[in-house]
């Protein structure tokens, strides 16, 4: 063998080695696919996505399918050639790590975090479903945040619902906090609270603030939350997590609640967050998400319409259709089953 054969084999081998070893690192990069959807209206792992109790439900037709992404998971790598394969695949995405998953943080805090927002979204969507619906809803001060050095520490507890400071009722966190703020440092201040469907009274003695001496507090933070009758449970993996799939949880929920049938047969899908005002969101993925209803063989899609810019492509066979709130959705839910495709809204 000639010295020049010699040579091109050795290069060849340590290129052959060299594209290996590139194609085992890993590169701080994940990827967005077409996820699954799911039916909203059927049942999931043998359970249904939704039920509920307390209230009367009625019969449904068709399907409503929350559309998701698949992400590459926290607890993974993704390697160049992955990378480079998905960045050519039609509707992915190849996005920098950081982007999605902040530094420092454990794979299983982001889990946590991803479904704690799903549950709060399905809290709100809840409260969105049944005020359209007509159902009653009873907004109330509500405890997020216990300080474990603060005196409201082992006697209020997250997600108290404060009734009323004092004997008197309270509707708002503005009105528990002004209450509090009325006593001096060290009087005690009484809390009327709803715990589990219970009814229950704590009595709190105030500290300094941190920052002002003269300030009291008891160590709680505040938010609103809900009260009412009927009791929704989900049958969604709460692993799916985020809060993209808000607006198709109310209008199932609100489907389940009415008579008739709004989807009439068809297969539905759609996006979007939810406020328990009924306002859609934007979300992220809304390119995966689509491919991921046109695989499922939906002819309808919800889109927020603050995601119109993201709707690039054409899509044979599934009508996009934006909505800004519930009530849109609802109207082309509606409309979308008496009216021609190009009779419904359309992104600009």
């Amino acid at each position: 063998m000639t010295k020049q054969t010699w040579t091109a084999a050795v290069a060849a081998l340590l290129f052959i080695a060299f594209a290996a070893v590139i194609a085992m690192v890993p590169v701080p990069y994940v990827t967005w696919a077409p996820g699954a959807t799911h039916d909203l209206l059927g049942t999931v792992d043998g359970r249904p996505a939704i039920s509920v109790q307390g209230a009367a439900t009625f019969p449904t037709s068709g399907e409503l399918r929350m559309a998701t992404v698949s992400v590459t998971r926290a607890d993974a790598s993704l390697t160049l050639p992955e990378a480079l394969f998905s960045f050519w695949l039609p509707s992915r995405e190849v996005l920098p790590r950081e982007a999605v998953y902040p530094s420092g943080v454990e794979a299983a805090q982001l889990e946590e975090a991803q479904a704690r927002l799903m549950g709060t979204s399905q809290d709100i969507a809840v409260v969105a479903a049944l005020r359209a619906a007509g159902v009653k809803v009873v907004e109330l001060p509500m405890v997020t945040t216990v300080v474990a050095s603060g005196p409201a520490n082992g006697k209020l507890k997250p997600g108290d619902l404060i009734t009323a400071v004092d004997n008197q009722s309270v509707t708002s966190v503005r009105e528990v906090q002004n209450a509090i703020k009325s006593h001096r440092v060290g009087d005690v201040v009484k809390f009327d609270v709803i715990r589990d469907g219970a009814s229950l009274t704590q009595s709190i003695t105030t500290r300094a603030f941190d920052t002002d001496p003269d300030v009291p507090e008891v160590g709680i933070r505040l938010s609103i939350g809900y009260v009412y009758d009927p009791v929704v449970t989900f049958g969604i993996d709460p692993q799916v997590g985020g809060s993209s799939a808000g607006l198709m949880f109310s209008l199932a929920l609100y489907e389940l609640l009415t008579p008739g049938s709004l989807v009439g047969g068809r297969i539905v899908a759609g996006t979007g967050t939810i406020a328990d005002d009924g306002q859609v969101g934007a979300i992220g993925g809304v390119q995966e998400k689509l491919a991921a209803a046109e695989a499922a063989h939906a002819t309808l899609f919800l889109i927020p319409r603050d995601n119109c810019s993201d709707d690039e492509e054409p899509h044979a066979g599934l009508q996009v259709v934006p909505v800004a709130t519930m009530g849109e959705a609802l109207k082309v839910l509606g409309d979308s089953g008496a009216l021609a495709p190009d009779q419904l809204p359309r992104c600009p």
